[in-house]
């Protein structure tokens, strides 16, 4: 896994700048498109919300694309996430490989 201290660009900042803008389509036009409410889609614009398997077909089918780039959007962002937080990151360190657990 390649690791960057850059932080990736969001599920947010992707929807807004690549889908949202372009199309000139406001949050609540793409809420009723997706069948939920402006939160939700202001809390996903906001990176306030994850994206999740349900979110991302939704996406998906609203414009036109794949399930799969939503969801690696997000994962790209939650990988950056514990890689980055010094808590998290301990907590992942703690981890042993299992042959030195059964050994």
């Amino acid at each position: 896994m390649i690791v960057t201290k850059r932080k990736p660009v969001t599920v947010g900042e992707m929807l807004i700048e690549e889908f949202m803008k372009p199309s000139n389509v406001t949050q609540v036009q793409l809420a009723k498109a997706m069948g939920v409410s402006r939160r939700t889609v202001n809390e996903i614009c906001n990176n306030k919300r994850s994206v999740t398997v349900d979110t991302a077909l939704m996406l998906a089918k609203v414009f036109g694309n794949a399930a799969d780039f939503w969801l690696n959007v997000q994962r790209r962002n939650d990988i950056w996430a514990a890689l980055n937080t010094p808590k998290r990151m301990a907590r992942v360190e703690r981890a042993l490989p299992i042959r030195e657990v059964t050994a």
